[in-house]
């Protein structure tokens, strides 16, 4: 179980704290969906997840152990956002031994097959791969090195309606036997996954059923298509001068 505990990130440069009093939990084999617009701590609370920043107080805990950095760095794997931006390696066995050249052949293969792309050569170059092949080598990525919790920032960001869908049904796929918690600013495609879900806004993280938002969002969509279906008509006066002008 992931649990975060009063957790507040207030850098002295900033007139208000970036998170406020953050308590969560995330039991394993779980998907966790947290909501927010640009610039409300989002990516920031992925970043003291992954044991890139440290909170000005409050804890992570791991099964009831309170972890510090270096123990984050090893509990979690964090996808950030646009990761194919980040990719170093001139092929794909290269990007996923980056840091761990002793890693054989059969966990190179076990981590592809987990995100479907057993079937792509290994010297294949990453940045020829198609846009959502990019978003599960990055996964891979970081599955090979078997983290307890995946991270993932706007996972579906900048992808097609078709790609943003293979990558939702591999995130519920993965979830079977990883624990993730993913940060979004549009949820459409993820809650029908998630099992828990919250919303962060200035700062405040404030938990909400998935089945509500989805029903929300469902509502929204209905009122849009109908108000798009109906154009009303043209007066008779703006017909007599489209007439006229004519």
């Amino acid at each position: 179980m992931l649990y975060l505990r009063n957790l507040i990130y207030h850098p002295t440069a900033c007139p208000t704290a970036i998170l406020k009093s953050i308590n969560l939990e995330l039991p394993p084999q779980q998907l966790g969906l947290i909501i927010g617009p640009s610039g409300s701590g989002k990516s920031t609370l992925l970043e003291i997840l992954s044991g890139l920043a440290e909170p000005t107080s409050g804890g992570v805990f791991w099964r009831e152990q309170e972890l510090i950095a270096e123990q984050l760095q090893q509990l979690a794997g964090i996808v950030f956002q646009f990761p194919e931006r980040h990719f170093c390696g001139g092929t794909i066995l290269e990007e996923l031994r980056l840091g761990h050249p002793e890693l054989g052949s059969e966990r190179v293969k076990q981590a592809l097959t987990e995100v479907g792309l057993e079937h792509l050569s290994l010297s294949a170059a990453p940045y020829a791969l198609s846009g959502g092949q990019q978003r599960r080598l990055a996964l891979a990525v970081q599955l090979i090195r078997q983290p307890n919790v995946l991270l993932l920032d706007e996972p579906t960001a900048g992808l097609d309606w078709s790609m943003r869908q293979q990558l939702v049904n591999l995130l519920a796929k993965l979830k079977k036997d990883w624990t993730l918690l993913v940060v979004t600013h549009d949820a459409g495609d993820l809650l029908a996954i998630a099992d828990r879900c919250w919303t962060l806004n200035h700062g405040e993280l404030l938990s909400v059923d998935p089945a509500t938002l989805s029903s929300g969002l469902n509502q929204d969509l209905r009122k849009n298509s109908q108000k798009a279906q109906f154009i009303e008509p043209p007066s008779r006066q703006e017909r007599q001068e489209i007439i006229e002008s004519a």
